[in-house]
């Protein structure tokens, strides 16, 4: 008969009394360099005088991080993307535990500590995050970039249940058939920094790109707008549907509602599109996977919601990153069709 496990309960008193607890990695038995360190230029972020200035809070990062990303960096180190092998590793209820050191890849579904032994043992090779089972472009643009790895390193496998909506679609076209998992034991078991935009991951993006688009010939088109849907945190362009009206009857792009299209139609519509826009928010994603190197994803944000995080993303992908701030917040905001006109004469 498997014991319990006292992990769970160990680590949580060893917080309490305030004892140090080491990152998982720093028990690895092996660690090997995937992609180099590397100093890469950063494009700044597109955005109109005064923009910044109506920032009032900001989501992902502090505000001073955000304001810093603005104006890019000709210089900035990049990590190096590294694996790391552990042994004698037990996953519980969402989180990874080994020796005094845990990691979270979901919410706990219990609220009492779990101390049961997973029953299974098994060996293999983790490409999930937590930010990536939170939330949908984090999974696509994120999760299955280091899938790739796992391939080549170990059985990939994932705690993710299978998901509705797109997510089936884009495994089949990715080639992604990773064994799905619940609590179990590993006796072998490889994770990955994997969050820099390195050549070795930047190369990564650009083979997503063209798996997504093999067998597609998609037509050039000057811009395509994904409204943002009901799904998702609230972010609520009081005169969305305005300005998406404008940017198709004006400069002629494509408006999408991502919720009623399928992956094949959205990857065949912004497969050569010159311009991603919309709210910030996921729905973007299905754009800037496909969208080729040199176009630009415009965003546009409330003022007490600002992210850069999907910059991150573009520069990735080699496009560009364009910010349209909003007055109001997140339950209510407006963008003048005038800032939207030369947001978008700056970007061309």
């Amino acid at each position: 008969m498997p014991i319990e496990s006292l992990r769970p309960l160990t680590n949580k008193l060893h917080r309490l009394v305030g004892h140090h607890m080491r990152e998982l990695t720093e028990l690895a038995v092996e660690r090997w360099e995937i992609s180099p360190a590397e100093t890469r230029e950063v494009p700044p972020v597109i955005l109109l005088p005064g923009q910044a200035e109506r920032v009032t809070a900001v989501e992902f990062a502090s505000r001073e991080a955000v304001m810093a990303s603005l104006p890019g960096d000709p210089a900035e180190h990049i990590p190096a993307t590294m694996g790391y092998r552990l042994r004698d590793v037990d996953f519980v209820d969402g989180v990874l535990y080994a020796g005094s050191s845990e990691l979270h890849l979901r919410r706990r579904s219990h609220l009492a500590l779990p101390l049961r032994h997973p029953r299974r043992n098994l060996s293999g090779a983790l490409y999930e995050t937590w930010v990536g089972n939170r939330w949908f472009g984090n999974w696509l643009l994120d999760d299955c970039l280091s899938y790739r790895l796992a391939e080549t390193t170990g059985r990939p496998v994932t705690s993710t249940p299978p998901r509705g909506g797109h997510v089936p679609r884009y495994e089949e076209l990715l080639g992604m058939s990773p064994e799905r998992i619940g609590d179990a034991h590993f006796d072998d078991l490889i994770l990955f920094d994997d969050h820099h935009n390195n050549s070795g991951r930047i190369a990564r993006a650009q083979d997503m790109r063209a798996r997504l688009l093999k067998g597609r010939d998609p037509a050039p088109n000057p811009g395509i707008f994904l409204f943002r849907g009901g799904s998702g945190d609230a972010r609520i362009l009081e005169n969305e549907a305005e300005i998406a009206e404008n940017l198709q009857a004006r400069y002629g792009f494509r408006v999408m509602f991502p919720e009623a299209h399928t992956v094949d139609e959205l990857l065949d519509a912004c497969g050569a599109t010159r311009i991603v826009a919309g709210i910030e928010g996921s729905q973007l994603n299905h754009g800037l996977a496909v969208m080729p190197p040199g176009g630009t994803l415009l965003t546009m944000q409330p003022a007490d919601r600002t992210t850069t995080a999907m910059k991150l993303l573009t520069d990735r992908w080699q496009q560009r990153f364009a910010l349209l701030v909003g007055r109001g917040t997140a339950r209510g905001f407006r963008i003048e069709w005038d800032e939207v006109q030369r947001t978008l004469d700056l970007i061309l």
